[in-house]
């Protein structure tokens, strides 16, 4: 391809060609990289003039509108606006009208040619000016509308704070919480996983002990056809609920339905549900053997209904329907037109290998299959309907306890090829990309997770609506959101589906600071704390701005070490950042100490070769050292987290309790206002709750806690820690 016109193509399209790797070596993506990566975008890779024409249409789309689809601006900065015009219409004076958020209405008149002349371009040979003009007049935050009068151009005027939601109580005093996989809680009543009704009662024993949050897992909308796509990071809908997780006993009706109390009672039924809570990991297909049909029946039993409160319960499922809109029906014909041909083959495991006429949601086979089967979109709708209000009801649990955050949700990064959200959007997505994370620490031969990316452009002309959606959804029913990967509100590792490895791809680019404007929005509308994940490969500056806009870093202690390999202090720790000790991709304490991650991984052939591994092996030895020095060394409140006559070499020394506990209360003393903790470390697990770089391979999403609710909460050493890191935490 002619050079210049690859270097415009990688322009336009926004992919970086060169990039410091996490190690800080500066590292070039090859020509054949970006070749492959535009191809995966379209572009006609072989032949340079179908892809100059290929360019100039996507760039006269932009070029061709007056109004700028959409323009995200700060709070209390002159209010701008930009016109485009072909040169022969820079005289033309311009009507606009404005309608603010609060339905009140503006006008006035603009000459294009009056403004700040900003880029000039030629295309198709034809001269386009763009001219930045101030309007008079101020705004709130907000979404507001910007149109020509005559014409159906149209601008979403997104007005921003400056800064994510922070609560006034964060100045009086630090906060923790416990992270844990929602499935994994055990219980006696559950049905082999855990659900809402378990989360409301871990957060009332938590908030005994002054834990202030829950950590969840993502919860989103996985696929009841296919419960065995277990990954809460690779889901069908993010805007969406997991209904697995819907507590059965505590849905409307339980305990009148004659035709369900039948279903449960039964023999086999009771055989069955004894065996899911007696198993070590969550059999999702066997979970959902068991829900289903009983949901199906309390949801007729629900249909049959006249009574009062029946009514009162009907009339709020309605006005979910109503506000769940489109996106809520999409997703309930996806789950049963999935589930309708899933039976009939276990090919059609999605929309891409579906057969030809239900690929396109529009199609009228899709429509007379809605027609046909309403009632079970209805279900569907119902069961979603039930899973917001069990969510909800938790998250009421927390704060009539006194919590200050009560749950802190997690926002996944993106959703599997197979989902509702790319088969009701598919023009949003590069369906022959998908995104991961070139060689890093937590992988080092790079990462492909398998989800297509969003376009940039798409996003743009779409106004960003679906990452509002998005936001909106998980900041419900929450005191704070997690959001995986943060990077990609800058840049995301494209790999095109004709890579060899995931370290065959390269940077794409996002528009940060309207994305973080949005995020900011949302966040002090919804009152939802924002915990930014920034680990990996991160750019120089990017966390010095997303600290400019309230959101918190997260810092894990394994990777918090300073030149000399030590490891900081905790009290060195940035005060806006959530500390934990370690993650769901990484090992628990134990399995982390005795290396089980570094045997697991050469049995999973997750390294190059024995050299690399053998490296990870002095490393991690070192690194125990290092850490045993660091608890010896620094104290809390005077005293030393291990006592006086604690080993102090780390040669044979295996984890225990009393190391496992002193490493939770040491991190406690951090200066972070968030600390997480997790779950599986105050009942010393040793099994990782998901390997990175595997599927198959490994069990992973499926592990469940090794003792029950009922078991870990009776413990007095567990309520004395907990107890104690609230202590620490308050001093």
């Amino acid at each position: 391809m002619d050079a210049a016109l690859l270097a415009e193509l990688i322009a336009f399209c926004g992919i970086e060609t060169e990039f410091n790797d996490a190690w800080g070596k500066p590292t070039r993506v090859s020509e054949t990289q970006q070749l492959e990566l535009l191809k995966a975008q379209g572009f006609d890779i072989e032949d340079d003039d179908t892809v100059r024409l290929q360019l100039l249409a996507r760039q006269l789309d932009f070029w061709q509108q007056p109004l700028q689809q959409v323009s995200v601006q700060r709070l209390g900065e002159p209010l701008q606006v930009s016109l485009q015009v072909a040169l022969e219409q820079a005289n033309t004076v311009i009507a606009l009208q404005l309608t603010c958020e609060d339905g009140q209405h503006y006008t006035c008149d603009l000459t294009p040619v009056d403004g700040e002349l900003t880029q000039v371009i030629v295309l198709d040979e034809v001269e386009y000016h763009q001219y930045l003009h101030e309007l008079p007049w101020q705004l709130p935050a907000g979404y507001h509308q910007l149109a020509i009068a005559g014409s159906a151009q149209q601008q979403r005027l997104i007005i921003t704070p400056g800064h994510c939601f922070q609560p006034e109580q964060f100045t009086r005093h630090k906060q923790w919480g416990i992270a844990l996989q929602l499935y994994a809680l055990r219980s006696e009543r559950n049905w082999g996983i855990g659900d809402f009704t378990d989360l409301s009662h871990t957060l009332s024993y938590l908030a005994s002990v002054g834990v202030d949050f829950i950590g969840l897992n993502p919860i989103h909308a996985l696929y009841p056809a296919m419960p065995e796509s277990a990954s809460p990071y690779s889901p069908s809908s993010r805007r969406w609920l997991n209904i697995s997780y819907i507590d059965v006993e505590a849905m409307p009706g339980f305990a009148n339905c004659s035709r369900t109390k039948a279903l449960i009672e039964a023999p086999g039924f009771v055989s069955q549900l004894n065996e899911q809570r007696r198993k070590d990991y969550v059999d999702y297909s066997g979970v959902m053997q068991l829900k289903l049909p009983a949901m199906k029946s309390l949801y007729q039993w629900f249909s049959e209904q006249k009574s009062t409160t029946a009514k009162d319960i009907n009339k709020a499922f309605k006005q979910f329907k109503l506000q769940g809109g489109d996106s809520l029906l999409q997703l309930a014909l996806y789950d049963a037109l999935h589930a309708h041909l899933y039976q009939q083959n276990s090919d059609y495991w999605g929309w891409p290998n579906w057969p030809e006429q239900y690929r396109d949601p529009a199609s009228d086979a899709v429509m007379q299959f809605s027609k046909q089967h309403s009632a079970e979109l209805d279900f569907y709708c119902y069961l979603q309907f039930i899973a917001q209000q069990q969510l909800a009801q938790a998250q009421q649990v927390a704060k009539n306890a006194g919590m200050l955050l009560g749950l802190y949700r997690d926002l996944a990064v993106g959703v599997s090829e197979a989902s509702t959200e790319i088969w009701s959007n598919p023009q949003l997505y590069c369906l022959q990309a998908t995104v991961g994370a070139p060689p890093d620490p937590l992988g080092p031969a790079g990462q492909n997770w398998g989800l297509p990316p969003m376009y940039p452009y798409q996003l743009y002309k779409q106004a960003y609506q679906p990452i509002i959606d998005l936001l909106r959804a998980n900041m419900q029913h929450a005191g704070a959101l997690r959001i995986d990967h943060v990077m990609a509100l800058l840049r995301l590792w494209w790999v095109p589906k004709s890579a060899a490895t995931a370290a065959g791809g390269a940077y794409v680019y996002y528009p940060i600071m309207d994305l973080l404007g949005i995020l900011a929005l949302e966040s002090q509308r919804n009152q939802a704390v924002v915990i930014g994940e920034d680990l990996g490969t991160v750019p120089d500056g990017i966390r010095e701005l997303l600290s400019d806009y309230g959101v918190y870093s997260y810092r894990v202690f394994f990777f918090e070490t300073a030149a000399d390999g030590g490891y900081i202090s905790p009290q060195h720790y940035p005060q806006q950042a959530m500390a934990t000790l370690t993650t769901h991709d990484l090992p628990t304490l134990i399995g982390f100490w005795h290396c089980d991650d570094l045997r697991l991984g050469k049995e999973l052939g997750l390294y190059q070769d024995e050299a690399q591994l053998k490296q990870l092996y002095a490393e991690r030895h070192a690194n125990k050292q290092r850490i045993l020095d660091s608890l010896h060394g620094h104290r809390i409140g005077g005293d030393s987290v291990l006592p006086h006559d604690y080993p102090r070499s780390s040669e044979h020394l295996g984890m225990d309790k009393t190391l496992n506990y002193a490493l939770q209360r040491h991190l406690a003393a951090t200066s972070s206002q968030l600390l997480c903790l997790q779950l599986e470390d105050a009942l010393e697990m040793t099994q990782p709750v998901n390997v990175p770089g595997t599927s198959s391979e490994y069990p992973n999403w499926r592990r469940k806690l090794s003792q029950s609710l009922e078991q870990w909460s009776q413990r007095e050493d567990i309520r004395q820690l907990f107890s104690d890191i609230s202590r620490i935490r308050k001093d």
